[in-house]
């Protein structure tokens, strides 16, 4: 499992679906919202939460498609379907990987822009932790999406469609999270909630995304 995880962190840098296209998609996010809200402080302060979440998710959604569509346009995919490590082990170190290229560099970014949209700095902590805390949900929803649409051609467009809807409750209490906290406000609600979406993501997921690849592969 560890050399499976090292070799798709690899793939994942080299590919360019690495934490560098992420981050550069964060960053525009984040420096282009003052262009177009204006400059006023408390406004910005106001929505950095929501901005910073939004461009987090976008950012985790890029590089789902190549979850599992380079090992299936290699063949690797089918070797590793007959490898003696269970389908639900690969799909869960795919997700781990996804998260350490991708949600990961976002997670230590976040602070830093967030000074750029003015968020008062008793928010900084509860992003952090909302961002750690939800973003492994989006990278396992994002790989059960992928291996949904792992045999179709040109299938970006449906996975986006498949797994935003999906990604909303993760967005909704991970902003809460992080708008709670910079305003002093209790965050134990939203955060235990977050935190639940989460464990049940992958609790359960996993065992769907291996048996759609299964399907996938026959």
């Amino acid at each position: 499992m560890i050399a499976l995880l090292i070799r798709d962190i690899r793939l994942a840098v080299r590919a360019g679906g690495g934490f560098g296209l992420g981050l550069a998609f964060f960053l525009i996010v984040v420096v282009l919202v003052p262009f177009a809200v204006g400059p006023e402080t408390t406004l910005l302060s106001r929505i950095a939460p929501g901005i910073l979440w939004i461009g987090a998710l976008l950012a985790c959604l890029l590089s789902l498609d190549r979850i599992f569509a380079l090992d299936r346009e290699d063949g690797s995919l089918d070797l590793l379907a007959s490898a003696p490590l269970p389908m639900e082990g690969i799909v869960t170190v795919k997700a781990l990987a996804h998260w350490i290229t991708t949600g990961l560099p976002l997670v230590v970014a976040a602070p830093v822009l967030a000074v750029l949209l003015s968020l008062p700095e008793a928010g900084f902590l509860w992003l952090v932790l909302s961002l750690l805390i939800g973003t492994p949900a989006l990278s396992v929803i994002g790989t059960f999406g992928a291996a949904l649409t792992v045999g179709i051609k040109r299938g970006g467009l449906l996975l986006s469609l498949l797994v935003l809807p999906l990604y909303v409750p993760t967005l909704i209490f991970g902003a809460e999270v992080a708008r709670r906290g910079a305003e002093g406000l209790e965050v134990d609600t939203p955060l235990f909630l977050l935190g639940a979406i989460t464990l049940f993501s992958v609790a359960l997921l996993p065992f769907a995304s291996a048996a759609v690849l299964r399907m996938n592969l026959r």
